[in-house]
């Protein structure tokens, strides 16, 4: 593929469709966009089934949420952990070794639900087990983006491209998930998503001439893990950053483990609808990644994140309302497009201030606040819809979105002063500053 020249805004001219998809250059990129997109795919797939398998043998909206704590706590147990060790270890290497446990995991689970004997409790451990092989994938794999996308200028695209694959997946995954479960059970969703892993697994040994990673100096697990929790907590835009993504994670992601009850009870139908609403879900941010990945630059994505937030919650208030099945659908798409918006405009800003000796930690912080608050979450989602119904439960998530983008939305201002200097030095901003050069330091960050 043809190679754009370069803007000095950290992108390169516009070029349609080549621009779009400019960190493709990339070889090795492009190697983990084809297998990824194939592997998610069976992951999407076996989310649905996993949820409607609960829901089919219980009916129970409480254990649909103590599956999906089961699934996500320990990422937030373990990714802090798994940071530092992503900022020691070969990437490359711990990638090769979590994508491999995963197709394990799936695989297990297709042979007990394909031998009818599988249980609540199995599923439960099994999901536990994938939960702690995210907790090491997750922040591995957003640190070992900038490997594989040598020039910095692409990584925002790179982001936005990660995006779009995640949500063709969820588009695709969901709908054929909904067909194989009514023509043939989740047993066969859980083996497509095991033989899937092999793809993703082949692209990443064939990747060539990696960029040698900068590895953290070694100390104490302990002391390293207490330096990434440090830069966290006084870099105010990484800080503010993080916990509007904790708070959305917290009581704005749970509202797909209600998805079955939706479909099920409030819309009255089966698994052909639960897929539709997952689908919507998936287009919706499929449109947001798309557009992010046509932007020239990571400037303005700032003030993205408090719209986008407001958008969801909005979404999720309308949608808690609707019984009719077209309007859901409508409405998903806002959910999903806000959803993804937030989370791939905070991880692209993070990824462009953060110093690459610290990704692996800041990025296990993200995945905490991502994933790691949802296991609570989920929990909180499903004992309430268990009291007061799922769509009041879902109606209470969007106000608290709304009330995240608006606390984010004051704050702005003054994140946009403190991440200028960076900017600057990085050549985002065409412009030389006076008196900057202590804070725009990006490994001594200035504090609020």
């Amino acid at each position: 593929m043809a190679t754009q020249p370069t803007s000095p805004v950290g992108g390169t001219t516009p070029g349609g469709l080549i621009f779009a998809l400019r960190a493709l250059r990339h070889r090795n990129y492009r190697l983990f966009f084809g297998g990824q997109s194939i592997s998610l795919i069976g992951t999407w797939m076996t989310r649905v089934a996993t949820a409607w398998l609960v829901y089919r043998l219980t009916g129970s909206a409480l254990l649909l949420g103590i599956v999906g704590f089961a699934g996500q706590i320990p990422v937030f147990v373990f990714s802090p952990f798994a940071g530092v060790w992503a900022d020691r270890l070969n990437r490359h290497r711990v990638l090769v070794a979590t994508q491999t446990l995963a197709m394990l995991q799936s695989l297990t689970l297709a042979g007990l639900a394909l031998s009818h004997i599988i249980t609540v409790p199995q599923i439960i451990v099994l999901a536990c087990f994938q939960g702690f092989i995210n907790a090491f994938d997750m922040p591995t794999r957003q640190a070992f983006v900038v490997q594989m996308v040598e020039e910095k200028q692409d990584l925002g695209n790179a982001i936005a491209l990660n995006s779009s694959m995640v949500n063709v997946a969820r588009l695709i995954g969901p709908s054929l998930a909904g067909f194989v479960i009514a023509a043939l059970g989740e047993g066969y969703c859980f083996l497509i998503d095991g033989v899937s892993y092999s793809a993703v697994i082949l692209s990443l040994t064939a990747m060539r001439n990696l960029p040698s990673q900068r590895f953290s100096k070694r100390s104490r697990v302990v002391q390293e893990l207490r330096d990434g929790l440090s830069y966290v907590a006084h870099f105010s835009p990484v800080r503010s950053i993080l916990l509007l993504l904790a708070l959305v994670s917290l009581v704005g992601m749970p509202y797909m483990i209600l998805m079955p009850v939706f479909a099920a009870q409030v819309l009255h139908g089966g698994a052909h609808t639960l897929g539709f609403l997952m689908a919507a879900s998936g287009l919706g941010a499929l449109i947001g990644a798309i557009a992010l990945a046509a932007r020239k630059s990571v400037r303005g994505l700032g003030k993205m994140i408090p719209i986008a937030t407001g958008v969801f919650g909005g979404s999720l208030i309308a949608f808690s309302q609707s019984r009719l099945l077209w309007l859901s659908l409508i409405l998903l798409l806002g959910t999903g497009f806000g959803m993804i918006t937030q989370l791939a405009s905070s991880n692209t800003i993070l990824q462009t201030i953060i110093p690459d000796e610290r990704r692996g930690r800041v990025m296990s912080f993200y995945a905490m606040a991502f994933i790691g608050m949802a296991p609570f979450g989920s929990l909180l989602a499903g004992s309430l819809a268990s009291r007061i119904g799922a769509s009041h439960t879902v109606l209470i998530s969007g106000i608290c979105c709304v009330a995240g983008a608006l606390w984010f939305a004051s704050r702005l201002g003054h994140l946009r002063k403190v991440v200028r200097p960076i900017y600057v030095k990085l050549g985002i901003v065409n412009e030389v500053a006076r008196g900057m050069q202590a804070a725009s330091s990006l490994r001594t960050p200035p504090e609020e």
